[in-house]
């Protein structure tokens, strides 16, 4: 038996897998579309899903935990409806019976699953969405050297934007055009970003994270490709290609909480570089007092240091590109621009920064 789950937490729980199906996952994923409605109207599979820890998104890790189990299990006739899984045509046939008995004949699995593991979806494709920051930091510093801190890095692979190749559609290469990754990005809008036409120099990399995922783990790698949705075929493609890029070159990952973790990570920072602390969809994860003391560390540490504060996160209005300079103790966010939450396409909305 499932525990029992209060009328009202299934009914908020619900309300979130309607939301996914509406609004995250139509017009990108048609079975995650399916498969959130089915448990959005089924109270056995919500009372399931309600073993999700708070912090996390119910609808990612539950949906993360079945293609993990269906990855390691492949004659699952549930993964032939996961492109990710199976190179056929999926069956025609409704699949959320099939996926509403995987989940149930699983159910302890994933349920230890939903409470040890966390979403840490390491979507290189935001890369492209970052590019066009660094480029106005280093106009900025006069193309300092970058120091760069990735709060919430997952496996750190954003550390190593500089490593991949960038392509947004007018004809030029951005980036490290001999990568092995080349990563596309729509520019949307009537404003362009300046995008830097030269190697831009990175002098440290730091990550910081509560469970880096060590890429050198099969299991870790596993994990992280679980977390993509299913019909994302070219993501696990670009995912492979940058763990190659990593393992050549990894980068520093420590463990533990970014407000224990980052004043030294900042004091460890070689002076004379342009530092950068960044986060791409990890401050939703923290609660709103925890936001404000990581943001009083930055503000402290930037009374004897310029520190640009800059990333990506969502909310029921869209995804969005911020960023601050923090100078003196003090600093004021900008919106530079909308995007797509996995770096397809990007609005830049601001004419000059300065």
């Amino acid at each position: 038996m499932l525990p029992q789950v209060q009328a009202s937490d299934l009914q908020s729980l619900a309300a979130r897998f309607r939301h996914f199906s509406d609004v995250d996952f139509r017009g990108s994923s048609p079975l995650y579309e399916l498969l959130a409605l089915g448990v959005a109207d089924d109270e056995e599979m919500l009372a399931l899903a309600a073993n999700t820890p708070p912090s996390q998104p119910p609808t990612l890790l539950l949906f993360g935990a079945v293609q993990y189990l269906l990855l390691k299990q492949l004659d699952e006739p549930l993964a032939a409806f996961y492109p990710t899984i199976s190179a056929a045509l999926a069956p025609s046939e409704d699949p959320y019976p099939y996926f509403r008995a995987f989940c149930l004949e699983h159910r302890y699995t994933i349920i230890q699953l939903l409470t040890t593991r966390l979403v840490q979806t390491h979507e290189v494709g935001r890369c492209a969405l970052l590019l066009p920051i660094y480029g106005l930091i280093a106009s900025r510093t006069n193309y300092q050297p970058l120091s760069l801190v990735d709060v919430g890095c997952s496996a750190g692979l954003n550390l190593l934007w500089d490593k991949y190749a960038y392509d947004y559609g007018n004809g030029q290469l951005y980036g490290d055009t001999n990568s092995p990754l080349k990563l596309t990005c729509e520019l949307r809008g009537d404003l362009r970003p300046s995008l830097p036409t030269r190697l831009l120099p990175v002098a440290s990399r730091t990550g910081i994270d509560i469970n880096p995922i060590d890429l050198r783990d099969p299991d870790a790698m596993l994990w992280l490709k679980a977390l993509i949705w299913p019909e994302h075929t070219e993501r696990v493609a670009n995912l492979e290609r940058a763990i190659d890029v990593l393992q050549q070159e990894p980068p520093s990952l420590l463990a533990g909480s970014a407000l224990d973790l980052l004043p030294q990570a900042i004091a460890d920072t070689p002076a004379e570089t342009a530092l950068c602390i960044y986060h791409t969809y990890s401050l939703y994860q923290l609660s709103p007092a925890a936001r404000e003391q990581l943001s009083g560390i930055i503000s402290a540490a930037s009374a004897t240091r310029d520190i640009y504060w800059f990333g990506i996160e969502g909310n029921r209005d869209g995804n969005f590109v911020t960023l601050s300079c923090y100078q003196r103790g003090a600093g004021e966010e900008t919106l530079l621009a909308r995007c797509h939450p996995h770096g397809r396409w990007l609005e830049w909305v601001i004419l000059d920064y300065r």
